[in-house]
C-alpha cells in the first residue's frame, strides 16, 4: 500500500470520527430544550444520520472497518436500531476480488496449478469478508471442499487499520477517559494480526474441533455433550486454507432458517454450550463469534456449524479459573469471589465499591434481551450508568470534573478482552434473534467443572495438595503424611503451625481454598475462624490492664458510659472474660429475624449498653457466642479512648509482626487470600442425634432445624459484608502461622520470640496491613506530614481511614549483647491472670471451662495444663505453659472436630506432651467447639 493510499484512508477515518462525535455533542446540548417527544425524534434522526456515515466509511474502505461494523451490528442489545439495520448490511458479502487475483494466490501459495488441484472450481464466491473470500470446490479425489484466499494486500490494510483505530481511541480517551477503550484495543492490536495466517487457523481449527467435537466430550457428564459441528482441515498455508464442504444455512438468511423450521432459541443455547466448553473446559476459544461465523445444517437436528478460527484466543489454567470463579460469583452475588476472581486474572481496581462492580459484571452473564427491548434496555443501562457515576462521585469526593477524568480500572487484563467481547457477541446473537439465552443456567455447569476438575483427584494423587515448603522437623513430616491420609475425605484446606521454646518446628499448609477455588492454600492464607478469635481479643482486654488503663475488677459502668442501665451496674471486666456477665443470649431474637445487623458495630455496641441484665453476673457461666465480642470490643474501645482495630494492630499486630495475617474484620484488598468456609455433610447427618440433648433449645429439636442452621453458617460468614465486620468474637482471618506465634508469646509470659521461620514464604509481617488502592497515592504527601506528628492510619469499620495517637509502649527489655526482648506484657503472674489461678481464682467460677478470657483445657489427669481457644467448625489455636508450646490449626472445611483432635494427638504424642482433653478420642468438648447449638454446663 503507498503512502498516498495510506494517508488517504487515514484523512477519511479522522474526519469522519470527528464528524460523529461533535455531532452527538451538539445533539446532547440542544436535546436538553426539547419535549421528551421531540427529543425522542431528534435522538432517532441522529443514530440514523451517524450510522448512514460510519457504513459509508466502512464500504469504501473495507479492511479491519468491516469486522468493527459486524461486530456492532451484533450489539442490538445495546446499540440504537438506526445502526444495527444499516450495519446488519455487512453480514453479507462484500464485492468479490478478481478471479484472477484469486487463482493466482492460490498457485502461489499451493504450488500447483488450478487444474492439478481441482477438478472443478466455482468462479462466483459463497461469500466475501474483510479479509478473505470463499470459493466451492472439487478436489482431483472427488472430495467436497471450500477454499479460502486471502484478499492481495490485504495484511498491510488491516495493519494500517489498526493503527487508525488505534489513534482515534486514544483520542476518545484523551477527550472523555470514562471511554476509555485503550485495554480492549491493545489486545485487539495483538491478537487480529494473528488472522492473516491462515496455517494458524488451520491449527486453531484442529484443536477445537478436537475438543468439541472428537476426544474432548465426556459422555459421563449429559452437560459435556455437545452438538456442533466443524468442518475438516484438508490444506493450508499462510494464504489460502482449503476445508471440508458443509452445506449449511447462514444466520442473517431468515426464509431460508423459517421453511427448514430451525429452533432458534436451541440453536443459540447451542452456540453458548460450545463457547462455554471452549472457554471454561478447554481454555481456547473463537473470539469472534459474529454471524457471519456461523452455519446451520440442513439436515435435521440443525445442528450449529462452527467456522472461522482465524482469532482464537488460549488462556492459561490460572485465568480459566479466575474467569469462572468470576462467572459463579456473578451467579451467587458473591462479593468476595469476584474480587478474588478480579486479583487472580490481573484486575486493578482504584475503588473499593464491590456492589456496584458486582451488578455491572452480572450484566455480562444476565439473561440476554431481545431486540424488541433494546431502546429500553439501552435506557436502562444509561441510567444505571449515572447511579454509578453518582456513587463513584460520593464515594471518591470527586469534582464533576475530576470525575470526567477518573477511571476507577488501574490494570485490566488483555486475556479477559476477548472473553468479554465474546460474552458481547453472543448476547448480540441472541437479540439479533429475538430470543432469551438464560446465560447462568446454560454456562453454570462448565464454569463449575473447571472448578471442581482440580479437586477430584484428592491429595494422594496431587503431590502438590501440600504446600511445597521445607520441612522443620520429624514431628512435621509425619504430620504431613497424616493430613494426606485425611484429606481425602475429611480435609479441604488447612495450616498448622507450632512453636516449641521459641522456635518454629512445624509449618505446613495443604488443601485448597474452598470449594470452588481449587488455588493452593498457602502460608499467608487467611481463615475465618470463628470463636478462636475470642482469644485474640481477651488478649487486648489484658493488654489494657497491664497497661494500667483498666482493672479486672473495675464495673464496666466505670469505663463505658451509660452501660449501667437496666441492672448491669454490677457487670465488671472479669465477669465479661469469665462469661459470667448474665448476658450470654443478648442480640439473639434481633440476629434471628436480621442476621446482618452483626455488621452495624455502633448498633451492636448501642444494643448491648442499653440492654437487661438477664442473670447475675458472676452466678453462671453461660457461654457468650457473640456477646463477649460486642462486651471486650466496647470495654476496649472505652478504655482506650481508641478503634478496635487500631488497638489490636498497636496491641498485638505490630509487636509481634504479623501484619498482614490477623484481622478481626478484614480491609479491602485481601480477598484473593482468604480460603470460604464449607461443611462437613457427614457431621451434618450427625448432629441429627443431638436433637435429644437436654441443652438443645426446644426450636432446634423441631424437624432439621439444626442441621438448617449450621447450614447457614457457612453462607453468612463467607459474604463480604459479614467478614468486614467488626465480630470481636467471631470474625478473625488469620493464619495458623499469626495465630501460633501469638500463643507462642502468651507461653513465654508475653515475650515475642524470635523472627517466624524464613523456611516459610511469604515471610510473616510482610504483608501490608491495609492494602491501598492506586487511587490513594495522591494523598502520600499529606500522609507523610500527618506521620510527622506521630499519627498512624487504620480503617475503622465503615472503611475508611481514621488517624490516632499511640500508646506508649514501654515493653523493650535490654538483652546482653545489646539486643532488645519485646514483651506485650510485663505482669509476672500473667499466665495465672489469663487462666483465672492464683491470685486471680477469686474472678472465676470455681473448676469452668473458661478462665479469664481463654478456655483452660485439661489433661486426662484433671490437671489445667494448656490454654487458648478454638472455634466451631474445628480451628484452635493453645499454648502449653510448663513445656513452652504453641500450636495453631485453621481449616475451611467445618465439621465436629475430628480433623484438629488427630492432629493434636499426633503432635503432642510425638513431643511427648500431654494432650488436652477435649481433644483426645472421649474427651467432652468445649462450647467454643460446638456448633453453636446448646448452652456450656
Amino acid at each position: 500500500m503507498g503512502w498516498a493510499n495510506i494517508c488517504r484512508r487515514r484523512l477519511k477515518v479522522f474526519t469522519v470520527a470527528l464528524v460523529v462525535y461533535f455531532d452527538y455533542k451538539v445533539v446532547q446540548r440542544r436535546a436538553k430544550w426539547f419535549s421528551k417527544v421531540k427529543k425522542d425524534a431528534l435522538w432517532e434522526k441522529t443514530h440514523k444520520r451517524n450510522a448512514q456515515r460510519i457504513l459509508n466509511l466502512i464500504i469504501e474502505l473495507e479492511g479491519m472497518w468491516v469486522k468493527l461494523g459486524q461486530y456492532m451490528s451484533t450489539r442490538a442489545d445495546v446499540l440504537p436500531e438506526a445502526y444495527i439495520s444499516l450495519l446488519r448490511q455487512l453480514q453479507d458479502s462484500l464485492p468479490p476480488r478478481p478471479l484472477q487475483e484469486v487463482t493466482r494466490t492460490i498457485e502461489k501459495e499451493l504450488g500447483k496449478s488450478m487444474n492439478d488441484l481441482f477438478s472443478r472450481f466455482v468462479d462466483t464466491p459463497l461469500a466475501t469478508a474483510s479479509v478473505a473470500q470463499v470459493h466451492r470446490a472439487t478436489l482431483r479425489n472427488g472430495q467436497e471442499v471450500v477454499a479460502k484466499i486471502q484478499h492481495y494486500g490485504i495484511k498491510e490494510v488491516i495493519l494500517e487499520d489498526i493503527k487508525n483505530a488505534k489513534s482515534i481511541v486514544d483520542w476518545i480517551a484523551w477527550a472523555d477517559p470514562q471511554y476509555d477503550f485503550n485495554p480492549i484495543m491493545d489486545e485487539w492490536c495483538k491478537e487480529a494480526p494473528k488472522e492473516l495466517d491462515f496455517n494458524h487457523e488451520a491449527e486453531n481449527t484442529r484443536r477445537v474441533s478436537k475438543n468439541l467435537c472428537c476426544n474432548g466430550q465426556d459422555h459421563t457428564k449429559p452437560f459435556n455433550t455437545l452438538d456442533v459441528l466443524i468442518p475438516e482441515v484438508i490444506q493450508s498455508s499462510e494464504k489460502v486454507l482449503i476445508l471440508q464442504y458443509m452445506d449449511g444455512i447462514r444466520l442473517n438468511d431468515s426464509e431460508s432458517l423459517e421453511a427448514y423450521n430451525v429452533d432458534k432459541q436451541k440453536l443459540i443455547e447451542e452456540i453458548t454450550r460450545a463457547y462455554a466448553h471452549q472457554i471454561y473446559v478447554d481454555g481456547f476459544f473463537n473470539g469472534d463469534p459474529h454471524p457471519g461465523n456461523f452455519l446451520v445444517s440442513k439436515e435435521p437436528p440443525h445442528r450449529p456449524i462452527l467456522l472461522d478460527f482465524g482469532l482464537t484466543k488460549e488462556i492459561s489454567s490460572s485465568m480459566k479459573q479466575a474467569l469462572a470463579k468470576m462467572f459463579l460469583a456473578c451467579a451467587e452475588g458473591n462479593h468476595v469471589g469476584l474480587l478474588s476472581a478480579f486479583s487472580e486474572m490481573g484486575l486493578k481496581l482504584r475503588i473499593d465499591m464491590p456492589e456496584m462492580l458486582l451488578d455491572v459484571t452480572s450484566v455480562l452473564f444476565s439473561i440476554s434481551t431481545t431486540a424488541n427491548e433494546a431502546s429500553e434496555n439501552l435506557k436502562s443501562m444509561v441510567d444505571q450508568r449515572e447511579k454509578n457515576k453518582k456513587a463513584l462521585q460520593e464515594k471518591m469526593n470527586l469534582s464533576k470534573k475530576e470525575l470526567k477524568h477518573f477511571n476507577p480500572v488501574d490494570a485490566f487484563p488483555g486475556d479477559a478482552v476477548i472473553f468479554m467481547r465474546v460474552l458481547s457477541l453472543l448476547r448480540g446473537l441472541s437479540s439479533t434473534f429475538n430470543v432469551r439465552i438464560v446465560y447462568m443456567d446454560i454456562m453454570r455447569p462448565f464454569a463449575e467443572s473447571t472448578l471442581l476438575g482440580s479437586l477430584r483427584a484428592g491429595p494422594t494423587v496431587d503431590t502438590q495438595w501440600i504446600y511445597d515448603s521445607p520441612i522443620h522437623s520429624p514431628v512435621e513430616e509425619k504430620l504431613r503424611k497424616l493430613l494426606v491420609e485425611l484429606g481425602n475425605n475429611k480435609i479441604l484446606g488447612i495450616q498448622v503451625c507450632a512453636y516449641k521454646e521459641g522456635h518454629v518446628i512445624i509449618d505446613t499448609a495443604a488443601g485448597v481454598l474452598g470449594q470452588y477455588d481449587p488455588r493452593p492454600v498457602q502460608p499467608d492464607t487467611l481463615f475465618p475462624v470463628f470463636s478462636v478469635t475470642k482469644g485474640i481479643t481477651a488478649g487486648m482486654v489484658h493488654w489494657l490492664v497491664d497497661k494500667g488503663k483498666l482493672k479486672l475488677d473495675d464495673p464496666i459502668a466505670n469505663i463505658w458510659p451509660h452501660f449501667g442501665i437496666g441492672g448491669k451496674d454490677l457487670i465488671k471486666v472479669h465477669h465479661v472474660l469469665n462469661h459470667t456477665s448474665g448476658l450470654h443470649n443478648e442480640m439473639g431474637d434481633v440476629l434471628k429475624t436480621n442476621p446482618f445487623v452483626l455488621c452495624d458495630w455502633d448498633k451492636c455496641l448501642h444494643h448491648i449498653a442499653t440492654s437487661t441484665l438477664k442473670t447475675e453476673p458472676g452466678s453462671q457461666q453461660q457461654y457468650h457466642y457473640l456477646s463477649f465480642g460486642w462486651l471486650c470490643g466496647g470495654l476496649i474501645e472505652h478504655a482506650s479512648g481508641k478503634k478496635f482495630q487500631e488497638m489490636l494492630e498497636e496491641a498485638i499486630i505490630r509487636p509481634l509482626n504479623i501484619q498482614g495475617e490477623l484481622y478481626i474484620g478484614i480491609p479491602p484488598g485481601v480477598e484473593s487470600r482468604l480460603a470460604s468456609l464449607a461443611l462437613d455433610t457427614d457431621d451434618i447427618e450427625k448432629l441429627m442425634e443431638l436433637r435429644s440433648r437436654p441443652e438443645i433449645p426446644d426450636s432446634l429439636k423441631q424437624g432439621n432445624a439444626i442441621t438448617e442452621m449450621v447450614k447457614a453458617l457457612p453462607a453468612l460468614f463467607n459474604t463480604l459484608n459479614i467478614r468486614r465486620a467488626i465480630l470481636p468474637a467471631a470474625n478473625g482471618h488469620l493464619s495458623a502461622r499469626a495465630l501460633a506465634r501469638y500463643y507462642a508469646t502468651l507461653a513465654a509470659k508475653g515475650v515475642v520470640p524470635p523472627p517466624h521461620s524464613n523456611l516459610s514464604t511469604p515471610p510473616l509481617g510482610s504483608h501490608i496491613h491495609i492494602p491501598e488502592f492506586p487511587s490513594a497515592k495522591t494523598k502520600k504527601k499529606k500522609r507523610i506530614k500527618e506521620s510527622v506528628k506521630g499519627n498512624n492510619s487504620i480503617l475503622n469499620a465503615n472503611g475508611e481511614k481514621k488517624d490516632y495517637t499511640l500508646i506508649d509502649i514501654s515493653g523493650e527489655d535490654e538483652v546482653a549483647g545489646g539486643g532488645k526482648v519485646i514483651r506485650i506484657f510485663s505482669n509476672p503472674k500473667i499466665h495465672d491472670e489469663l487462666v483465672g489461678a492464683g491470685d486471680y481464682s477469686s474472678l472465676v467460677i470455681p473448676d469452668g471451662k473458661f478462665g479469664l478470657g481463654f478456655r483452660r483445657f485439661k489433661s486426662s489427669s484433671g490437671k489445667i495444663t494448656s490454654f487458648g481457644h478454638s472455634g466451631v467448625g474445628g480451628s484452635t489455636g493453645f499454648c502449653d505453659v510448663e513445656n513452652d508450646f504453641a500450636i495453631a490449626v485453621t481449616l475451611n472445611k467445618m465439621s465436629l472436630g475430628s480433623v484438629t483432635s488427630s492432629i493434636i494427638q499426633l503432635v503432642c504424642s510425638e513431643l511427648n506432651l500431654p494432650v488436652p482433653e477435649d481433644f483426645t478420642q472421649f474427651g467432652q468438648k468445649g462450647p467454643d467447639m460446638q456448633l453453636n447449638i446448646g448452652q456450656p454446663s
